[in-house]
């Protein structure tokens, strides 16, 4: 059985559901997902990966055409926000971002850091529940920030990227946000104090 899904076009993370549904739906067989930008491409072949499905990518003129062959029922991955069982209750795992650079010192080798961390956490298996961006923080989910794919990579695995509004405010960035949910104090507050735990970037 073979499938065409076509995402062209489609925002982050549409493509990794829509092609995450159909495999759902099918049973072996391939889907093939159309997609017209490098961050969709990525993102729908570590779904490819998750399942245990191969996959292959044909460069056409409008994008990528990606064969993902479905060989047997394969389960759905579960997002980072859903571990199972009693064991998963309160175990939230929170990565606060006040600054986008990591450390101290030099500020280029700070951003170069920042972005290898952020990509890092797309790669580990353990993913955080929750990633908050505060202060200059904000700027790293800026549309033209260079974090923004891993950013939107780590929403597509189901990872919840939260953007402190006053901070975007303050910066002027409000329309220049490329990828989380605008937040607020008394929400960040509330899944602070809730999490089991929380991992500040220095």
């Amino acid at each position: 059985m073979e499938r065409e899904v076509d995402a062209r076009g489609l925002a982050c993370p549409q493509p990794v559901i829509c092609t995450k549904k159909a495999l759902e739906e099918i049973g072996a067989g391939t889907v093939i997902t159309l997609v017209d930008n490098l961050v969709a491409r990525d993102n729908v072949l570590k779904l490819a990966r998750s399942l245990g499905c191969r996959a292959e990518v044909k460069e056409r003129e409008d994008g990528f055409a990606i064969h993902i062959h479905k060989e047997e029922a394969v389960a759905a991955p579960t997002p980072a926000g859903e571990k199972k069982g009693e064991e998963a209750a309160g175990r939230e795992v929170i990565v606060l971002i006040p600054t986008n650079i990591f450390g101290r010192g030099e500020e280029e080798l700070g951003q170069v850091l920042m972005r290898m961390f952020l990509y890092t956490l797309t790669e580990v298996n353990d993913q955080p529940t929750t990633v908050i961006l505060i202060n200059g923080g904000v700027k790293l989910a800026a549309r033209g920030a260079e974090t923004v794919s891993s950013l939107e990579s780590l929403a597509a695995a189901g990872v919840e990227i939260l953007v402190c509004g006053t901070c975007l405010d303050y910066y002027g960035l409000k329309e220049s946000l490329a990828v989380g949910t605008v937040s607020n104090m008394y929400t960040i507050a509330e899944k602070l104090l809730q999490a089991h735990r929380v991992i500040t970037v220095p």
